[in-house]
């Protein structure tokens, strides 16, 4: 998922992809751990998504917080 996308989504979706992206991290360690997981990139590539959907929410409420 890239930026523009995240931006686009309002802040209910973003948790609720937060939470997604998340649960899907938790799955691929854990295919990891079991050696199950064939794609090794899936979790880096994970891991930017989470970083991406914490950054837009970060910047939401900080023009929030300047706008009050």
């Amino acid at each position: 998922m890239e930026i523009g996308e995240v931006r686009k989504l309002t802040d209910s979706e973003l948790d609720d992809r937060l939470r997604e992206a998340k649960q899907d991290l938790w799955q691929a360690r854990f295919a990891l751990s079991t050696r199950q997981l064939k794609d090794y990139s899936q979790i880096p590539a994970t891991r930017r998504t989470i970083a991406r959907i914490l950054t837009v929410k970060r910047e939401r409420d900080t023009a929030r917080s300047l706008a009050e």
